[in-house]
């Protein structure tokens, strides 16, 4: 019987809630055979999950969720297999931490003058080094009891319009693709069937970014609407785009499970032969 193989995931150097060893550890206790450390903007902990993997028999992909914006939507894409080491990325994505600090500072800011919190209360909810978000505030809002989990502070309090919210910095989606390839990495969106058919990417955006390198859409993913994944599938053939499947995974910080939604190991294969830029763990 083959291990299933997780895509997405997230360790606490983004926001996820274990370390990138206890990542690993409850990837092998949920019997995956791959899985892919996927944190936002950041691949600085590839190095503590390659070594708590190591002799385990659990393979690591190597990968960062990269984030991107046009116009209005917020638009992720996974890279895997990037060179960490890469000039550009390296540049392009301490410039999205950074804006997305600032705008963590400027949304606590604003709930600070309806709701008793304030900086230090974020802080305390990350490790050094971590891609500061809105799940950081969300914690917070928690541990001050203003909202029961993680969930119910993003339905509620940090809902958009409640107007607490700001946007951050980031890339166009195709700029995006081209550097992953650029960094030998292979481009994969993320969850983009979350809103509904309406809010898929429209086929001509698609176009562009498959001529610049588009390996995949993660279709199987939790938040995919019914709607969104039937466009998502319809595109995938069009565009002989390959399709994966993915928990992400937050460990306490979603209900998202490990092995949830997986990927086949054909995929897989492709994905490591077209990967330059750095290669598996194991």
């Amino acid at each position: 019987m083959r291990q299933p193989i997780d895509l997405h995931t997230h360790s606490n150097v983004s926001d996820g809630t274990e370390t990138p060893a206890e990542l690993v550890r409850a990837a092998i206790d949920a019997g995956l055979g791959v899985v892919a450390i996927t944190d936002h903007d950041s691949t600085a902990g590839w190095e503590e999950a390659a070594a708590a993997a190591s002799g385990t028999g659990l393979t690591v992909i190597p990968g960062m969720e990269f984030s991107t914006r046009r116009e209005w939507m917020s638009i992720h894409l996974l890279g895997y297999l990037i060179d960490p080491e890469d000039v550009d990325l390296r540049e392009e994505t301490l410039r999205i931490r950074e804006s997305r600090l600032k705008r963590a500072e400027t949304i606590v800011s604003r709930l600070a003058a309806d709701f008793a919190i304030e900086w230090a209360d974020v802080v305390a909810q990350t490790t050094d080094g971590a891609t500061v978000g809105r799940p950081h505030i969300a914690d917070a809002l928690v541990a001050r009891g203003h909202a029961l989990d993680r969930s119910a502070a993003f339905e509620g309090i940090l809902h958009p319009r409640h107007g607490y919210s700001v946007p951050h910095y980031a890339p166009d989606p195709l700029e995006a693709v081209r550097m992953v390839r650029a960094a030998g990495g292979v481009p994969v969106l993320a969850h983009p069937g979350t809103r509904g058919a309406l809010s898929v990417l429209d086929e001509r955006s698609l176009a562009e970014l498959v001529d610049a390198g588009l390996f995949g859409l993660e279709l199987h993913h939790r938040e995919n609407t019914d709607s969104g994944k039937r466009k998502l599938a319809r595109f995938a053939e069009k565009f002989g785009l390959a399709v994966t499947g993915s928990s992400d995974y937050h460990g306490d910080g979603k209900p998202n499970r490990l092995a949830e939604n997986t990927t086949e190991p054909e995929v897989l294969e492709r994905i490591i032969a077209e990967g330059t830029g750095s290669a598996p763990f194991a």
